[in-house]
């Protein structure tokens, strides 16, 4: 057996974090599906998270991504009050060169195949247009088209339920929860970024964005020309005066290298994953700068998506999405009794409804 494999083995079974329920891996050679589908737990119903579209540098780091993002889910569901467990799926490639209906057809006989113990939807690298797609070989498919019986774009509620848990940052911060006249850096302004500024906007705030792609940028800056661009991430987070910074990408934006020169006081923001590694929620605390956990704030799309499998309405989603903000003020607040960053307080809230839903 090869190192690798005894890497993922012990990721699997002998996780210091608890471990995996389930791995599949999953080929399809005549479309080039290549995929694996993560359940964490099904402690609180069937595992839901999204399907990720990457091309990732190695099967290996596929893998990983996997199980990380599907334990993600599990505390992201579990503090949202959903009855659905933690679950993920990552397709290996480019998906402008190998996104076929073929290859997501395939896709969807493997997350059929177990039998509803996954639900799937979208995630990077996949839009309403492919769930639409997915759903024609699986029923255990939202975030499909209004026109198929579905809700649409999920990142409309993640953005409103990032801007929730700014408000309870800002009331938790500086004793006021609008964001008026504060400066906030939002490092990824696509699906959910773009919506994020808006809210911030109306609400008074000034807005520092940065993203790789030029056309997101050139899309909010021509619409909102008082909103400042900064060169990169690196540059964003040394903004001066910079109030909250919102990582709205990929994963890991919290790390050895720049948790020391961030100048903003609160993170909040609609990545997952963001901390590299654990440790990095303490170095926040030290520096006195308050994290407000990513799945907590970032879950108003799979509040969205699981209302999707009950018949869609979108002011009942919005008034669940509604109440992140209380949800992260009671973090902020266990945080401050147990004497624990509230990454911390938030995973021992999680872990105790998973607890007591095995027991039950």
């Amino acid at each position: 057996m090869t190192d690798v494999t005894d890497g993922v083995l012990h990721t699997l079974f002998r996780s210091e974090q608890g471990g995996h329920e389930q791995v599949v891996l999953c080929q399809d050679r005549a479309s080039g599906l290549k995929a694996v589908i993560a359940l964490h737990s099904t402690a609180l119903g069937p595992g839901l998270g999204g399907t990720r579209f990457y091309p990732y540098g190695s099967e290996e780091e596929a893998v990983a991504d996997a199980l990380n993002l599907s334990r993600g889910m599990s505390y992201k569901n579990a503090m949202a009050g959903l009855d659905h467990g933690g679950g993920k799926a990552v397709i290996i490639g480019d998906p402008a060169q190998i996104k076929t209906e073929e290859l997501l057809l395939a896709y969807g006989r493997f997350v059929a195949s177990l039998g509803g113990r996954y639900v799937t939807a979208c995630d990077v690298g996949t839009y309403v247009a492919d769930m639409d797609v997915v759903a024609r070989e699986c029923r255990w498919t939202t975030g499909r088209s209004p026109e198929n019986g579905g809700a649409g774009d999920s990142s409309v509620l993640t953005a409103f339920g990032v801007f929730q848990g700014m408000r309870a940052s800002a009331q938790h911060q500086w004793g006021d929860p609008t964001l008026r006249d504060r400066t906030v850096g939002i490092a990824g302004v696509g699906k959910v970024g773009n919506h994020l500024v808006e809210h911030l906007l109306q609400d008074g705030a000034r807005v520092v964005i940065t993203d790789v792609r030029d056309e997101s940028v050139a899309r909010i800056t021509e619409r909102h020309p008082e909103v400042r661009v900064a060169a990169d991430t690196d540059a964003l987070i040394r903004t001066e005066g910079l109030d909250i910074y919102a990582p709205c990408a990929l994963g890991g934006a919290l790390s050895d290298a720049s948790v020391p020169v961030l100048t903003a006081k609160v993170v909040c923001g609609a990545a997952n994953n963001q901390l590299a590694h654990p440790g990095v929620e303490k170095d926040l605390a030290d520096r006195g700068i308050l994290y407000a956990p990513d799945y907590v704030v970032n879950a108003g799309g799979v509040i969205q998506v699981a209302d999707e499998l009950h018949g869609f309405d979108f002011e009942r989603c919005r008034a669940k999405a509604a109440k992140i903000f209380d949800t992260t003020l009671s973090i902020f607040a266990r945080a401050n009794e147990d004497g624990i960053p509230p990454a911390a307080a938030a995973d021992r809230i999680a872990e105790q409804r998973m607890a007591e839903a095995r027991r039950s």
